[in-house]
């Protein structure tokens, strides 16, 4: 395990929100997660299947690609939810990151030093050595206590390894909170034949949300990850139970706010011309209550900025990737960030 740690936070951005009874004044905080892509560093570990992603591989990643490849992330970063709060997110859960090495890169970027992050990383099982990570705002944010939660497929007939799901408790400007941070198997041989993998995943999640809630009916936490699945899959709305309509959402029930986005046609990323919305932010109920006093839900957001895009050609408005094919073409991630917003009364 990997925890770098510093402590309390400063103001917050102020917000002004009518009511229909009077102004109100409103402190904000942003939680994010993002699918880096690929974010390996150069070096060929022996145990795991990350030799493409080396200067010999088909990639030809090299120190320059490697080096760039963080300022690209790191100017997501320095943008991230800052239209709303201008220090970006309180944390950010992440996907697809090979080692403390590619996060330490990434935080010293000169975009986004002065911001301090710190991080927690688990390496896991994966055949390929990526993990889920979270990158964490100290000013805003102090950790309590971070595990991994293995993902065992054998049930679904499945020998391949999966990635952990992360989970970090800590205080979130006064409010403890617990993040799992998940990155489900993906749908290689086809969605429905690779979806009791993820309902796996997803049942998991369930049990650690079940007892978290039943050791504190107002525990507050959140799910969110690259699902490999839409907010209407069977994984996410039956096997996790989240639902986009807040009446229906019970005492230990999930809100996904993403489900009204992929309705309207909304994505984190697209493939053969369509779009999917995998990349999801979630939370349980107590993030609903009409409570001054604490953190509530505000609002939720698709960071699809438009520096993110392709500009032209085949995939124009797609995320701009890292790669095409194995030829670096200088982007980002193949995936869009998505951000939820809390606010709490002054």
């Amino acid at each position: 395990m990997r925890i770098k740690e510093i402590t309390l936070f400063l103001p917050f951005l102020l917000l002004c929100i009518h009511s229909t009874a009077q102004k109100k004044n409103y402190s904000v905080v942003a939680v994010a997660f993002y699918n880096l892509e690929n974010f390996f560093d150069t070096d060929d570990d022996p145990q795991k299947q990350d030799e493409e992603f080396t200067p010999t591989g088909n990639y030809h990643y090299t120190n320059e690609i490697f080096k760039q490849k963080a300022h690209n992330l790191a100017t997501v970063f320095q943008q991230l939810g800052t239209d709303v709060t201008p220090d970006g997110p309180a944390f950010v859960g992440v996907a697809e990151v090979e080692n403390n090495k590619v996060l330490d890169m990434l935080i010293s970027q000169p975009e986004i030093k002065d911001r301090g992050y710190k991080y927690v990383i688990f390496y896991g099982p994966d055949a390929r050595g990526i993990n889920t990570g979270f990158i964490y705002n100290p000013k805003y944010f102090t950790v309590l206590d971070a595990r991994p939660y293995h993902v065992n497929l054998g049930g679904s007939g499945g020998k391949e390894t999966t990635r952990d799901i992360l989970r970090v408790s800590g205080i979130l400007a006064g409010d403890t909170v617990h993040v799992l941070v998940n990155h489900w198997p993906s749908r290689r041989g086809g969605e429905a034949a690779s979806a009791p993998k993820r309902a796996i995943a997803a049942g998991i999640d369930r049990q650690i949300v079940d007892s978290l809630m039943k050791a504190n009916p107002n525990n507050k936490v959140f799910i969110m990850g690259d699902l490999n699945d839409d907010p209407v899959s069977p994984s996410v709305a039956k096997v996790l139970g989240a639902t986009g309509d807040r009446a229906e959402v019970k005492p230990n029930g999930i809100y996904n706010p993403f489900v009204a986005f992929y309705k309207k046609g909304l994505g984190t990323l697209a493939w053969n011309d369509a779009w999917n919305l995998f990349d999801q932010v979630m939370f349980t109920a107590p993030f609903l209550k009409k409570d001054d006093a604490h953190w509530q839900y505000y609002k939720a957001e698709v960071f699809n900025k438009d520096f993110l895009k392709e500009k032209y050609g085949q995939y124009k408005g797609e995320p701009h990737r890292s790669f095409s094919g194995e030829t670096w073409i200088n982007g980002y991630s193949d995936h869009f960030p998505s951000i939820v917003y809390l606010v709490k009364g002054q």
